[in-house]
């Protein structure tokens, strides 16, 4: 089975689910550096890409809502959407 072309919702919470080792339904809303760290560093891995974000992208990638837009937009971008 492939990856979809760009993480939706619950991929970006199923990526933030792994920091710590806890349920889907454990993820908040809003995003810690540690776990942005994280998120970013997991979907370089899923989707073979270095992400170079600017400081407005990483400021808005503070709440799940907004890590989904950011990746969305910087990925589908970058061809893979």
């Amino acid at each position: 089975m492939s990856q979809p072309a760009v993480p939706d919702r619950s991929d970006v919470i199923a990526m933030l689910a792994t920091f710590g080792d806890r349920d889907a339904d454990a993820v908040a809303e809003g995003i810690g550096s540690l776990e942005l760290t994280w998120l970013i560093t997991k979907v370089e891995e899923r989707y073979d890409v270095t992400l170079d974000l600017s400081d407005e992208a990483m400021h808005q990638m503070s709440t799940v809502s907004g890590a989904v837009t950011v990746l969305h937009d910087v990925l589908a971008g970058s061809g893979h959407g």
